[in-house]
């Protein structure tokens, strides 16, 4: 089987294994970190078959919808990819990436670190940011019915990775806990730069969101 012919199976069984998940995490979600992690990966020295695969792969199982389990991904992307008889070295790296590749609260040592990872883990955060990182994040708000913002409840920056993983706090306190964070975690120069414009845009509109919030608009 040709690495095309591989690829393009994994694109199937993402297509199939995510029909109906939720909007921040679907297809359309894993479609835009792959052609993210293209962009990126042609300023950087990789192995383009694995980020593919990574990239395809790295939202499989997300924890945050299997009680936490954090082996679920990688175990069905392994499963998969063996039955594809995919090399037993790309299958380890594109399983690295998947344990590897989670922001957890910020708090958590990556174990694992190689070029690939780093193209993906960048074209991962990138759709947390901008435009569509807002959308997301309100998206998945609604989906855990949680409060928009409440200016009694302040974001918490020291939450351990279990304490971040179980919080239930507005939508609005995320962006301190994460998405404003991500611009200066990026790996890549080209990350970087996509990041810079997204992370300004999150800004204005937090400064739009606060004047409404207060009746200053």
């Amino acid at each position: 089987m040709t690495s095309q012919e591989i690829i393009n199976k994994t694109i199937d069984f993402v297509k199939e294994t995510l029909a109906g998940a939720e909007g921040g995490h679907d297809w359309f979600h894993i479609e835009r970190v792959y052609n993210n992690a293209l962009l990126i990966a042609k300023n950087e020295k990789v192995d383009v078959f694995i980020v593919q695969l990574g990239a395809l792969l790295h939202d499989i199982a997300d924890s945050k919808f299997y009680n936490g389990d954090e082996t679920v991904g990688p175990n069905k992307a392994r499963e998969f990819l063996f039955n594809l008889n995919v090399d037993s070295k790309v299958i380890e790296h594109v399983v690295h990436v998947i344990e590897n590749i989670s922001f957890k609260g910020g708090n958590d040592t990556q174990k694992f670190k190689s070029a690939e990872l780093d193209v993906i883990q960048d074209a991962d955060r990138l759709d947390a940011l901008g435009a569509i990182g807002i959308a997301r994040t309100f998206n998945y708000g609604g989906f855990k019915n949680r409060e928009i913002y409440n200016p009694d409840i302040k974001p918490d920056l020291n939450m351990t990775k279990e304490e971040y993983k179980t919080s239930t706090a507005p939508t609005i306190n995320h962006f301190y806990e994460k998405l404003l964070l991500l611009k200066d975690k990026m790996n890549t120069k080209t990350g970087k730069d996509i990041a810079s414009k997204r992370h300004a845009f999150m800004e204005l509109y937090l400064d739009q969101f606060y004047n409404e919030w207060n009746g200053n608009v």
